[in-house]
């Protein structure tokens, strides 16, 4: 029996996760949480055996919650269930942690056999994520976000969920000085000059839900 812990905000989402994982009896949901500091509270007692959730929760979420899972559980493997399907992303929690992706809009019988691997010590990627990711590596040229540090995708990301600075600064446990000086950083390496330009971009380049 795999045990598994699901995270995500909403729980319609985590019921119909409940409802999918229900389809093989060698799996079982053992706990939930809502948001990310439940899930790190969750991490610390819960015997899981695969941790399956979602990047963008209130508290810490996207690659900062992946980092911080990694140091509360180096071990546990770690599935990623996203809306966000852009290979920047994706590549991003990889190194971040994240032993699989899979998308929401996903089959269930992909996500149930991207549970089995990743439980078993394995790596997934959805086929269709896979197939974006070698065909994007095989075109020229690169968007200006790669550009930015994990730490300021992460912020670009926040921003553009309409997070307000003080919110992200508490999320991430950095001033809002530091949150300040790193979008300026990212407005310039994105070369945009307003944070409405930031949620166009992100829009344009299929970062933003």
């Amino acid at each position: 029996m795999i045990r598994i812990l699901i995270a995500d905000d909403h729980a319609v989402v985590r019921q119909g996760i409940r409802q999918i994982l229900a389809l093989d009896p060698d799996l079982a949901v053992v706990d939930e949480a809502a948001d990310g500091w439940q899930l790190i509270e969750k991490l610390r007692n819960c015997d899981c055996e695969l941790l399956l959730t979602d990047l963008s929760m209130p508290g810490p979420s996207g690659l900062a919650l992946l980092e911080r899972v990694r140091k509360e559980r180096p071990g546990l493997p770690l599935l990623v269930l996203s809306i966000h399907g852009e290979s920047q992303i994706v590549v991003r929690a990889i190194k971040s942690g994240a032993d699989g992706y899979v998308t929401k809009d996903s089959e269930p019988g992909i996500l149930l056999a991207a549970v089995r691997l990743v439980a078993g010590g394995g790596h997934f990627v959805s086929p269709a994520l896979a197939q974006k990711l070698v065909f994007e590596s095989a075109v020229a040229g690169s968007p200006p976000s790669e550009r930015l540090s994990d730490r300021e995708y992460e912020i670009f990301l926040l921003i553009v969920q309409g997070r307000r600075l003080n919110e992200i600064a508490d999320s991430l446990h950095l001033s809002p000085k530091t949150i300040s000086t790193h979008k300026q950083r990212i407005m310039r390496k994105l070369g945009v000059e307003s944070a409405a330009a930031l949620v166009r971009y992100a829009i344009e380049h299929g970062l933003a839900t």
